[in-house]
């Protein structure tokens, strides 16, 4: 699909203006050079040289109204926290129209956190066989098991869930008390409930700790992954690429599973989904490793890695370190280990994590500069990248987009206001980027459209329109693993939705 470009204008506007300050200065500058200032600048962001049809051009003008009217609001949802926004979210006009669009694909997506936690308490922790026990550090920790599982240290005994809810007058509230131990997302002030980043990354860790041994038995894990895919298909996402550690899978008798079986069983359940939902393109899965792991371990895991990319080409994408970057060890810290591949002349794309921090000027926020040093292929989060003008000026040249999660770096500590969001100005002038929710789950959202909306409204203000739009959906094809011809015929599916969306909206509109 050719991407259109407008404004020839621009170029011959800014000549005028050199002209005008050659000649000398006048009162009152000329409004024409004014406005051609405006549409220069206009043209230079996210999806301004998007030329676009008199079908987009009637919904961008809904949506430009739409805009006015939330802009006004004293209760503007990206300048508050996720938690206290969202209900205000779900009931703006532009949130439901975001919900309608095709948004292509979800490129920064963690794999226990994209499924609705709701259902792990409700479909999982009432299977047969469902064990739980209570931490010290007040969570709780779960497995399955055909006969009473072992003692966990620092753990009650465990307890069998049918039993406890069967003495237990009230199972809403167990439920609920379950729920709670699986997702950061509260109903009480989040200021006060995490009040440093120190305090929430504690919790975040616990939550997947928490949740580890029901996704990790292999009937959950399945059924968890095709509810993922289920819950961002319904958001209107066609791909998927997923950040997996691959662990060990265990099954009700304590036998466990390899990385190879684990990614395999992507690979199958991936293809169930796209035979039950032909419209949804696929996913592709990006091996991860902690990055607190010591070095003999990471250079275990990119062997494992490289063996995995060439036993399945199809389904495995590449490669990341995951956790913590403040607290975890820098990239430089395993250059040994990430030079295997290039060592080898073996392809393994990296698709790092690197600048999900505000600790400037630390070996931690030197990642950015390394990560690109190590070719990677896309930068996760990035949210330190203006503090690094040549990482900038490398990434925007060798078009190694960002994976920009609005609600992450919100939830977790980065930014307050997502009005000043780093990304906001990255795409007032189109560096590459792409648009992902990073653990949705965690964060009480679903799919894509919460963290459209906030990098739409928030990150985009009046300025951002419907090429934007346009531009940060096909920006998630074309930076996409996939290859150039996977490229364009997802493209060329894309745009089949994208026109009978726009046709419908507009219709929708008329009548109104």
């Amino acid at each position: 699909m050719a991407v259109e470009l407008q404004r020839p204008h621009v170029a011959a506007a800014a000549c005028l203006l050199v002209v005008h300050y050659l000649a000398g200065v006048l009162s009152i500058p000329d409004p024409r050079q004014r406005e051609a200032l405006i549409q220069q600048e206009a043209s230079m962001q996210t999806g301004g040289q998007v030329v676009l049809s008199n079908a987009e051009q009637r919904l961008d003008t809904l949506l430009f109204k739409m805009k006015q009217r939330e802009v006004l609001r004293a209760d503007f949802p990206p300048a508050m926290h996720f938690f206290k926004a969202r209900a205000l979210i779900r009931s703006s006009p532009i949130f439901s129209l975001l919900q309608k669009m095709p948004k292509g694909g979800a490129l920064h997506v963690h794999d226990f956190s994209m499924a609705d936690p709701e259902w792990l308490v409700k479909n999982a922790t009432y299977r047969p066989h469902c064990y739980m026990c209570f931490t010290d550090s007040h969570s709780v920790r779960f497995i399955f098991s055909s006969q009473w599982p072992k003692p966990l240290p620092r753990c009650s005994p465990w307890n069998l869930l049918e039993n406890l809810r069967a003495k237990t007058s009230n199972t809403t509230d167990l439920d609920d008390s379950i729920l709670r131990n699986l997702t950061l997302f509260s109903d009480q002030d989040p200021e006060s409930v995490y009040p440093s980043q120190d305090v929430i990354w504690n919790v975040f860790e616990q939550c997947f700790f928490a949740l580890w041994g029901l996704v990790t038995y292999a009937p959950v894990f399945r059924d968890y992954y095709y509810q993922g895919l289920t819950e961002f298909y319904l958001d209107n996402v066609m791909y998927l690429e997923l950040r997996a550690l691959l662990p060990q899978i265990y099954e009700l008798d304590g036998s466990t599973h390899d990385s190879a079986w684990t990614l395999k069983t992507y690979q199958d359940v991936t293809r169930r989904f796209t035979d039950d939902h032909p419209d949804f393109y696929g996913a592709r899965i990006i091996n991860t490793i902690s990055r607190q792991v010591n070095i003999a371990t990471m250079n275990g895991a990119v062997e494992t890695a490289m063996k995995l990319q060439k036993d399945f080409p199809d389904i495995m994408a590449g490669f990341d370190l995951v956790g913590r970057e403040d607290t975890g060890r820098p990239l430089w810290y395993y250059r040994e280990a990430l030079s295997l591949p290039a060592e080898r002349g073996v392809t393994l794309p990296f698709f790092f994590h690197a600048g999900e921090t505000d600790l400037e000027g630390t070996e931690v926020d030197q990642n950015l500069l390394d990560a690109l040093l190590f070719n990677t292929s896309r930068i996760g989060h990035g949210f330190a990248l203006p503090r690094h003008p040549v990482a900038k000026e490398i990434s925007r040249k060798r078009g190694v987009a960002l994976e920009v999660c609005p609600i992450s770096n919100q939830v977790l500590m980065l930014v307050n206001d997502l009005r000043n969001h780093p990304a906001a100005a990255l795409m007032s002038e189109n560096h590459p980027m792409v648009i992902s929710s990073d653990d949705p789950a965690m964060f009480g959202a679903s799919g894509l459209s919460y963290d459209f909306y906030e990098a739409f409204v928030g990150f985009g203000g009046l300025s951002s329109h419907l090429g934007s739009l346009k531009q940060l959906a096909t920006n998630s094809i074309r930076y996409s693993s996939l290859a150039p011809n996977q490229q364009e015929k997802l493209l060329a599916l894309w745009q089949r939705k994208w026109d009978k969306f726009v046709s419908e909206t507009a219709f929708e509109a008329r009548r109104r």
